[in-house]
């Protein structure tokens, strides 16, 4: 299976928990994570890795070339498992493809710390908890990521 990474450049971004903010970031990206069975470390670093690399904010010609890494923009890390769902039929999703949730937020846990390292100033939202996330989406530019 692949790490899931539903980037959205933004131009700003918050998480909220029972009424508390708990991570917030100006211009750069919301990512909201998912993680699927069988998804492992080495998954996650390769999203962080395109993640920081991944060009989606505009240069001097208004082409998408440049990364978090080139703007020095905020990174704000969401779980949410619903996108490792299986909607292939019926009427409501199957999560038989999401990893379980002490793998899932092994997982997650773990890129956020990977993350906090080389992208200081990151946020995030909260593994498990009913989470309200607000954003301004710029362009807007949305893009699905997965990492083998």
């Amino acid at each position: 299976m692949r790490v899931i990474g539903l980037l959205q450049r933004v131009r700003r971004a918050a998480v909220e928990v029972a009424g508390e903010t708990v991570g917030a970031i100006g211009p750069g990206l919301l990512v909201l994570v998912g993680v699927q069975r069988g998804d492992g470390e080495p998954q996650g670093q390769r999203l962080l890795e395109r993640l920081l690399g991944y060009r989606v904010f505009p240069d001097a010609e208004g082409r998408m070339n440049l990364s978090l890494r080139d703007t020095g923009g905020g990174l704000l890390l969401v779980p949410q498992f619903t996108l490792a769902a299986d909607t292939a039929k019926g009427t409501r999703a199957s999560f038989t493809t999401a990893a379980e949730p002490a793998q899932a937020r092994a997982l997650f846990e773990a890129l956020l710390a990977q993350a906090r390292r080389e992208w200081p100033g990151t946020g995030s939202g909260v593994f498990g908890a009913d989470m309200q996330v607000s954003l301004v989406n710029d362009g807007p530019v949305t893009f699905w990521l997965e990492t083998a």
